[in-house]
């Protein structure tokens, strides 16, 4: 009778042991475990570079069909997933949860080279490439180097005419919304 056990363990604890366990399709690539041989045999498309299913809209590539159809999500705009906190919405239910750690400061990521924390351990892999120095993302118009792609796409901005952000003040333009936010400190008076 599970009313009258001694065990400390909670249904939680126990459920997630044997699930952990019943993971016996190994990934040799990465150690990731899988239920099923079918689903590793899905996964190891992740290590395989094939990227056989494309957005309509943008041509991203992606290599599950799931995958696809979750991205797909971006370009319709439904946001169903919205934060009782800031009213922030997602497409997907994760995203929400990542999200909601900005709110309560919990920050469990952190680097073993300078201690900066990080609420997500994506985050903390962006930032390790700080230390790295490693740069895999160069500009095709001046070859400038960037550890992150994000970055890069931003710096892109430079070499067009488009100039979307635009000071109140003088009316001086800009690519960058940071760019404009350091221009603004000259009219206040404050340094960087």
């Amino acid at each position: 009778d599970p009313s009258t056990s001694t065990s400390t363990s909670s249904p939680e604890t126990v459920n997630r042991v044997k699930k952990s366990s019943k993971r016996r399709h190994i990934c040799e690539v990465c150690n990731k475990g899988c239920l099923h041989a079918g689903h590793l045999k899905q996964h190891m498309l992740v290590h395989s570079g094939q990227k056989d299913f494309v957005c309509d809209v943008c041509k991203k590539a992606f290599n599950q069909a799931s995958n696809l159809k979750t991205h797909k999500l971006i370009h319709t705009g439904q946001k169903n997933f919205v934060c009782d906190v800031c009213s922030k919405a997602f497409t997907h239910a994760g995203n929400l949860k990542k999200h909601k750690l900005i709110h309560t400061g919990q920050k469990n990521f952190v680097c073993d080279v300078c201690s900066k924390a990080f609420a997500q351990p994506v985050h903390l892999k962006e930032h390790m490439l700080i230390h790295t120095g490693q740069k895999n993302f160069a500009c095709d118009v001046c070859s400038k180097a960037f550890t992150l792609a994000h970055h890069l796409k931003l710096h892109k901005l430079i070499h067009t005419a488009q100039k979307h952000f635009v000071c109140d003040v003088c009316n001086k333009t800009f690519t960058q919304a940071g760019s404009l936010k350091t221009h603004k400190l000259i009219h206040t008076g404050q340094t960087v």
